[in-house]
Parts: structure tokens; C-alpha cells; sequence
């Protein structure tokens, strides 16, 4: 009996679990604490996932900004108490966990001291699929001695093929991955379409593969059963409290599926994964009566298949337009949407390019003049400063969103003119550091590091957050 195939020759299909990241990022906005992980921790850890994927993506920002933790100290106390699984972590190549590029010297260090801190599994990605951006932060996982996961971010247009797709695989397969990912992060996979996509990859790539995708367009259950079909070996799923909607497809009925079917097998405990499931039902319920989980978000969104906006982009232009009395033009954006992004070289919509297109694309019908007001991060998408667009873009459209300005378009990697950060970002925050990784936190997010620097000096001292200024002097009481 080998790994991949039990005594009655069904072949494993492995699972990693997002209850504790990518799950209550879709559902409730990455606002699930420290303290409500802790007590289901050890159960998670035994039911035999091939990972839990418990940091990185949006947990890091909204640690700092919302909730007063430390994303750090989160990492540790989770390592503390999960033994035996595989921690994973989602990380944006050289944007690291913030919304611009950072310095080479930047990367090295959090990437080192994330796996110095309890992650064993890196999942890097970059929004323009351009493999340059993830070059450092694979090279960085790999000095370190974790395991290095290549991702496409998965699009549909004119211009992506499934030959396109196929040669991203490979190319990241010989930058040193030791596992290759397609991230679906809107749920456009439908199932024969990713039947033939897996087996395509797994017919040019011996590494294995994962297939990460959302529930959102209603498909993706199915999705994964003709993934397993063709040779996928790892899927990414939720526990059932905090799946289906805008998150993943719910983990128990595939279980379930799997281990009675003549192929395949998960070996999970499912009596340990339906304890998990009973614990997390009234934290669900607790975050529906606080009005921060929207039932509207558990329902079939067909506006993804046809539109291809991802559930949280949706929430985002919903945001944008309530804050400008515009709610009446909500159609307007979203036909709009596909214009800017074909404007723009067809960027797959992922963090942080949805968030780019889905501003001007805002603005262009607000205004009632297309590119009237362009914000200085889609100057910087035509300026070359996120990387390559899947086609490039034109030089009307440059000449339109820059004027003068065209002349300034780059086509090396970005983060070629970044200078070594951090030496200088531990001067910046020298007064507030209470430990090495500190030091990253403030580059990542200046504004809400402090904020939360202050924080938590006052509880250590017992005094006001608000009454400290930077001149101010404490003493323990």
C-alpha cells in the first residue's frame, strides 16, 4: 500500500481545511479571534488533514486593524497546540501580506520568520500571475527549509487559455515549487472545464497539486469531484459552519462522497471533524446576530459567472456605491467592471488588483467620464509597477490614464528599483519593537501597526491607548 492508494486500491484524495483562514475571511470578513480557535484546536489536529491553513491572506490586516491581536502571537499559539498537521499559510509573492511591492531583504525576512514562527506550507500567488513576483518568496521558503506552493490565480477571458494556464504550471513547477496550486478564488471552475485542466497539468507536472476554489457560482462541490476524476491530489474545503456562500465547499458531504465511492478514500476522522463542526455552529450563529455574517452571502451568486467578480469584491463595490448615494448604478459597475479589466491586460480579479478595478470601475460610472478620476494604484498597473498584465496595455489607454506620464512604463520586475527596507523600518518603529517580528508589522501596515503598538503598551501598562502620544513618557503602574 503506498501513500496514494489504500489496500483495495482507491486512491487518497487529501484535504486542507480554511475554517480558521480563508473560511471566516469569505463569511465574516477574517474576523474570527484567537480565543475562539483555541478550544477546537488538538480536535482539528485530529482528523488528519493534510494542512490547516490558519494565516496569511486578509488574517494578518484585520488581526492588526479589528481585532487588537498579535498575528504573530496567533501563529505561535496555534503551532503550540496543533502537533501533527501541516500549518499553511496564503502569502501575495512580493506584496508579502500588504498591497504593494516590497523590498527583496523584506521578503527574506518574513518569509523566515513565518516559518520560524510555526507555518510549514507557503501558498505564494501574485495578482498578475507574472512569476517574477514570486521568485523571492519561493527562493526565501526554500532557504528556510519550508515547502515552496506555486499558485495561478485562475481567470476566464478572451485572451486565457487552458495552454496558458498549462505553461504558468510548469514554469513555477521549474522555479523550485514543490507543490503547484490553482487558486479559483471567484468560483468560475465549472467541472468538465477543470476535468480536462487537471489532467492536462498532471500529464506535464509530477508534483502535486492542489485545486483551491469557492462555492459562490454554485459549482464547486462538483468542481472537485471531477478534479479528483482527473488527478488532482489535494482540495481545499471548510468546515460546514463557515462554508458554502462566498467561502469554500463544505468539507464534511465531500468527505463523505469520497469514502463511499469505489475510488477513492480521505482517511479523516469524521467523528472528530462533526465534533469540530458542533463547536463552531453557535460561533456561526453568534456572528449572524451580530449582523457581521450576511445570510445574503450563502446563497448561489450568478452575477460571478457572468460578471467574474469574486463574492468579496461584490461586497466591496456594494460599500463603495452605498458611501457615494449611488446604489442605483450598481449594474452600471458591474458591466463596467469588464471594461476596465480588459483596459488594464485582463488582470485575474484577486487581491489586490480587484480592489484596483473595482474603484475605477466605480469612478468611471460615478463620474459619468470614463477615467476622470484614476487612482494612483491604476497608474501604477499601467506604469508596469505590479508586473506584466497578461496582454499588454494599449497605448491609447496608457496615454488616457497617464498623459504625460506614459513615458515613465517599465517592463523589468518591479521590485528590481525597491531599495533594502529593512534596516530603515526598524528605525521607523525602534520605539514601539517588542520582538523581531515587529519590525514587519509596521512595514506591512504603518497606520494600523501603531495604532495597535500603542494598544497594546497601554494593556501592558493598564493605561488609555488614546491618551499616549509618541512623546509620552510611561511608567508600570
Amino acid at each position: 500500500m503506498t501513500e496514494q492508494n489504500n489496500a483495495n486500491g482507491k486512491r487518497l484524495v487529501k484535504f486542507t481545511e480554511t475554517i480558521l483562514r480563508d473560511g471566516h475571511q469569505s463569511l465574516i470578513a477574517t474576523r474570527m479571534k484567537t480565543e475562539e480557535m483555541i478550544p477546537i484546536l488538538e480536535t482539528l489536529d485530529a482528523v488528519g488533514y493534510h494542512a490547516l491553513e490558519c494565516w496569511g491572506g486578509a488574517t494578518f490586516d484585520a488581526s492588526v486593524r479589528f481585532l487588537n491581536e498579535d498575528p504573530w502571537e496567533r501563529l505561535r499559539t496555534i503551532r503550540k497546540k496543533v502537533k501533527n498537521t501541516k500549518l499553511q499559510m496564503l502569502l501575495r509573492g512580493q506584496n508579502l501580506l500588504g498591497y504593494k511591492h516590497y523590498a527583496d531583504d523584506m521578503v527574506d525576512e518574513f518569509v523566515g520568520k513565518s516559518i520560524e514562527n510555526g507555518i510549514d506550507i507557503i501558498r505564494i500567488f501574485d495578482a498578475f500571475n507574472d512569476t517574477r513576483n514570486l521568485e523571492s518568496a519561493i527562493k526565501a521558503c526554500k532557504k528556510y527549509g519550508a515547502h515552496a506552493q506555486g499558485t495561478l490565480s485562475y481567470t476566464i477571458s478572451p485572451v486565457h487559455t487552458a495552454d496558458m494556464f498549462v505553461k504558468l504550471i510548469q514554469e513555477l513547477a521549474d522555479m523550485g515549487a514543490d507543490s503547484v496550486c490553482i487558486k479559483d478564488m471567484a468560483g468560475l471552475l465549472d467541472p468538465y472545464g477543470t476535468y480536462a485542466l487537471v489532467g492536462e497539468i498532471k500529464s506535464k507536472v509530477s508534483i502535486p497539486l492542489e485545486l483551491h476554489t469557492h462555492a459562490t457560482s454554485g459549482l464547486g462541490s462538483m468542481t472537485y469531484m471531477k478534479a479528483a476524476e482527473a488527478g488532482v491530489d489535494i482540495i481545499d474545503t471548510a468546515l460546514s459552519p463557515f462554508a458554502e456562500g462566498t467561502s469554500q465547499p463544505s468539507t464534511e458531504p465531500l468527505v463523505y462522497a469520497f469514502d463511499h465511492s469505489d475510488d477513492f478514500y480521505t482517511g479523516l476522522n469524521m467523528a472528530e471533524m462533526n465534533k469540530a463542526s458542533e463547536y463552531f455552529r453557535p460561533i456561526r450563529e453568534a456572528y449572524i446576530a451580530s449582523g457581521l455574517l450576511d445570510p445574503k452571502l450563502m446563497g448561489v451568486d450568478i452575477n460571478t459567472l457572468v460578471y467574474q467578480v469574486p463574492g468579496g469584491m461584490l461586497s466591496n463595490l456594494v460599500s463603495q456605491l452605498k458611501q457615494a448615494n449611488a446604489m442605483d448604478k450598481f449594474e452600471d459597475v458591474l458591466r463596467e467592471v469588464p471594461a476596465v479589466r480588459e483596459d488594464l491586460g485582463y488582470p485575474p480579479l484577486v487581491t489586490p488588483s480587484s480592489q484596483i478595478v473595482g474603484t475605477q470601475a466605480v469612478l468611471n460610472v460615478v463620474t459619468g467620464e470614463r477615467y476622470k478620476m484614476v487612482p494612483n494604484e491604476v497608474k501604477d498597473v499601467v506604469k508596469g509597477k505590479y508586473g506584466s498584465t497578461t496582454v499588454p496595455i494599449s497605448d491609447r489607454v496608457a496615454e488616457k490614464i497617464l498623459g504625460a506620464e506614459k513615458e515613465n512604463r517599465i517592463t523589468h520586475r518591479p521590485a528590481d528599483d525597491i531599495e533594502p527596507e529593512l534596516e530603515k523600518s526598524k528605525k521607523q518603529f525602534a520605539e514601539y519593537i517588542e520582538q523581531p517580528e515587529d519590525v514587519l508589522t509596521g512595514a506591512m501596515f504603518p497606520g494600523p501597526a501603531v495604532e495597535f503598538f500603542k494598544y497594546r503598551q497601554a494593556q501592558k501598562y493598564k493605561i488609555d491607548a488614546n491618551l499616549l502620544d509618541e512623546e509620552d513618557q510611561v511608567y508600570p503602574v
